[in-house]
């Protein structure tokens, strides 16, 4: 089955496969669009490639709600007001932030402005000076300007660093605002990631983490990249980090899924050997992640992102099965690894989900076999 991932990633280049695969049991070959034989993802339900949501990776029907009005209205009352009703020490808050946080930043990279037009997301300008107290405010403002830094400027530059400073700036601000507040610090680990914190002063964060949030999913997967080999650890560095996390998770918690997020992140960036997939380190992590979805809670707002990783895992080891099954629970919204590190997110998404149905019904799956 070597050659289907080299079929995989040569049609990956221009096309989605779906249209083209034919389910024939023992194995996957292509055909002719349109063809009787051809696999379809429509007929399980799934979502058009153009209608897939590359913002979120689950839907937050509130955020999407007042994200509209912000951006309809340039006000940013209504977003203030989400923030305060939502729970501090959760992972929402911080979803959240990080989604406002962008909106703004995309807003002005689409409108950067000029003599006679407002640049894009002056919403959240208005907020931060009409409001200056406001702690959402000041978390949505200092995430804005790492987003900017990451999107702007290269890590390394005069220019990164002044924003990142500026951005750590903003975090303690928005700290002093909400005193028990992880978000903050949270932020913050993207800051020490550029800025290269030293080791010890990177744990001197964290342990500020720990202390208000020490199960949050978010917070660790923020802090895995500082500890992976690309920037300042190494891949044994990494997986102690996400190992330990596993270790003492309590139960329902998605952080046994840990381990999948450093494999993947030390994954070579071509890899197209099955046996991979199926050593003992990368299958040990990818039990950890099924068992961590399969005891979390159902609306964990951090599910989706372990299902999104699972469905690239599983379809690379050819357990179909199972990847049509986290499929039908996330299917619609893929704003998550390792969809978003794509140029073309819902492309890459499409020959995934193409893959894992034309591997399902080549070994005799159909949507009335599969359990929903």
């Amino acid at each position: 089955m070597e050659i289907l991932w080299v079929l995989m990633a040569a049609i990956m280049i221009g096309a989605v496969l779906g249209p083209f695969l034919l389910r024939r049991r023992g194995g996957i070959r292509q055909v002719a669009p349109g063809s009787p034989d051809a696999a379809d993802p429509a007929n399980y339900g799934f979502a058009r490639q153009e209608e897939l949501d590359i913002r979120m990776p689950g839907p937050d029907h509130d955020l999407l709600d007042v994200l509209d009005v912000v951006q309809q209205s340039q006000s940013w009352k209504a977003a203030s007001q989400l923030l305060v009703g939502t729970e501090v020490h959760g992972e929402v808050r911080w979803q959240r932030v990080q989604a406002f946080a962008g909106a703004a930043s995309l807003e002005l990279k689409e409108r950067p402005g000029g003599v006679s037009d407002q640049p894009g997301g002056q919403w959240l300008r208005v907020w931060r000076a009409e409001a200056p107290k406001d702690a959402g405010g000041a978390a949505v403002h200092a995430e804005f300007l790492v987003q900017q830094a990451w999107r702007s400027s290269q890590p390394g530059t005069d220019e990164f660093r002044i924003i990142l400073e500026e951005a750590k700036a903003a975090c303690a601000q928005a700290a002093l605002l909400s005193p028990g507040d992880p978000v903050p610090y949270i932020i913050e680990l993207s800051i020490a990631r550029g800025l290269a914190y030293p080791r010890e002063e990177f744990e001197q964060l964290w342990l500020k983490i720990l202390d208000r949030a020490p199960a949050h999913m978010g917070a660790h997967l923020a802090a895995l990249h500082y500890w992976c080999e690309k920037w300042h650890g190494s891949r044994e560095l990494a997986a102690d980090f996400t190992e330990a996390a596993a270790a003492r998770a309590p139960k329902g918690s998605l952080l046994s899924a840990l381990p999948l997020f450093a494999v993947y992140e030390h994954m070579p960036e071509v890899n197209l050997v099955r046996g991979f997939y199926e050593s003992e380190v990368v299958r040990k992590a990818m039990e950890g992640a099924l068992y961590a979805v399969h005891s979390a809670r159902p609306d964990d707002p951090m599910l989706a992102h372990v299902r999104h990783l699972l469905v690239y895992f599983l379809v690379r080891s050819e357990r179909w099965a199972e990847a049509m099954n986290q499929l039908m629970h996330v299917d619609g919204h893929i704003g998550a690894l390792p969809w978003t590190e794509s140029l073309d997110p819902a492309a890459d998404y499409a020959v995934y989900r193409a893959l894992a149905v034309a591997g399902y019904e080549a070994n005799g799956g159909s949507p009335a076999t599969l359990s929903h």
